[in-house]
């Protein structure tokens, strides 16, 4: 069994900074790309960052420059250090991992719970 857990939601000023954490618990065999999307009010779902498992990063132009993401394997989590935020960056976050559990022999995306990332102006 798998879970993905979610973590570092929450209210912050126009300008702050915030972190995000995803950790992959239970029985993961292996992990490929992480990423993290976002949904705001009114909005359709967004890819916001990506991860490989080359260490290859991509992200969404409206981020560059002010989100980062990384990765430690070890613990099997990764995470979204959000600096600069605006009001639009308020959504919902979601992490997303492409996983292999260890006795189901097969990949799949998980998703987390989400976490809401609020910023006042």
């Amino acid at each position: 069994q798998v879970q993905l857990v979610e973590s570092g939601g929450g209210l912050v000023r126009a300008g702050g900074s915030q972190e995000l954490s995803c950790v992959a618990r239970g029985s993961v065999f292996g992990i490929r790309t992480f990423a993290w999307y976002r949904q705001a009010p009114g909005k359709q779902r967004e890819l916001v960052a990506s991860i490989g498992s080359g260490g290859t990063t991509n992200y969404t132009d409206s981020v560059k420059g002010r989100f980062t993401i990384s990765r430690d394997n070890a613990k099997k989590s990764v995470y979204l250090q959000m600096n600069s935020l605006n009001p639009d960056d308020t959504a919902i976050y979601y992490c997303n991992v492409d996983l292999r559990d260890t006795y189901l022999y097969q990949w799949r995306h998980y998703w987390g719970q989400g976490t809401q990332v609020t910023v006042s102006s």
